[in-house]
């Protein structure tokens, strides 16, 4: 089965947690993309739900599927998220940002009741950290982030579309951050937060409940424990159920 309908797989599962009335937050990136269809889906089908959306281009496909839209900017609370990852581990720790929405992402899922995560298995690590990281900067401060994430172990580079550095929908700046290894995810991502000029990044330590794990048709479901702390020896996750493809 095609990683794609992996991902198709495990978006129609996580969808399956929305309830008529809730504010949804809806995700970025390809995976994503296919919870948005599922969810349109529902919405034509007579489910009453509003949404808020974590990018321009997420917001631009609800509408055109008729999901009903709210600014974030006017929303205190969000009821479920559901979005993409490119890693997520057993602890329900994960990278996200290839997409470019990782501040948008994580202000809604810290919003977030309940943030979800889907994926195809390819996205399912040991430990996070293979991945590079996205680091959202202002431009006035790039080269200064750039230094201090060399010297917090990461080989930075600059985001690029095309010619022209890419920017986010808040036109900032991305570094794409490649660490040899993650020993203390905690760690980074406070030295992260504590830096000045850095507006996001891509680690998603606390946000994450659970995630719905798709691989070979078979869509496995993880969720964190509510007694996990936030350190390495947390046991964050259990196996609940697979759920065969048709």
């Amino acid at each position: 089965m095609a990683a794609d309908d992996d991902k198709r797989l495990a978006a129609r599962a996580a969808a399956e947690e929305i309830r008529g009335g809730m504010l949804v937050g809806l995700g970025t990136g390809s995976t994503a993309a296919h919870a948005i269809a599922a969810i349109g889906e529902q919405v034509a089908a007579g489910l009453r739900i509003s949404a808020v959306a974590t990018s321009e281009a997420s917001a631009a496909m609800a509408r055109a599927l008729g999901i009903p839209l709210l600014e974030m900017g006017d929303v205190a609370a969000v009821d479920l998220t559901i979005d993409g990852a490119d890693e997520i581990d057993a602890r329900c720790w994960a990278i996200k940002g290839a997409g470019g929405a990782m501040t948008r992402e994580k202000i809604v899922a810290a919003a977030s009741a309940r943030m979800v995560v889907i994926a195809d298995g390819s996205k399912r690590v040991e430990r996070i950290g293979g991945v590079k990281l996205p680091i959202e900067v202002l431009s006035f401060a790039q080269r200064f982030v750039a230094n201090r994430v060399e010297a917090l172990g990461g080989v930075p580079a600059l985001r690029m579309r095309g010619e022209a550095a890419y920017l986010t929908d808040q036109n900032n700046l991305v570094l794409d951050a490649r660490f040899g290894s993650m020993p203390d995810p905690v760690a980074l991502a406070e030295a992260l937060d504590r830096l000045p000029g850095v507006v996001g990044h891509g680690l998603f330590l606390r946000e994450v409940d659970a995630a719905y794990i798709a691989s070979q048709g078979s869509v496995t479901k993880l969720e964190r424990s509510p007694s996990a702390g936030q350190g390495n020896q947390m046991a964050a996750v259990s196996l609940l159920h697979q759920h065969e493809a048709p």
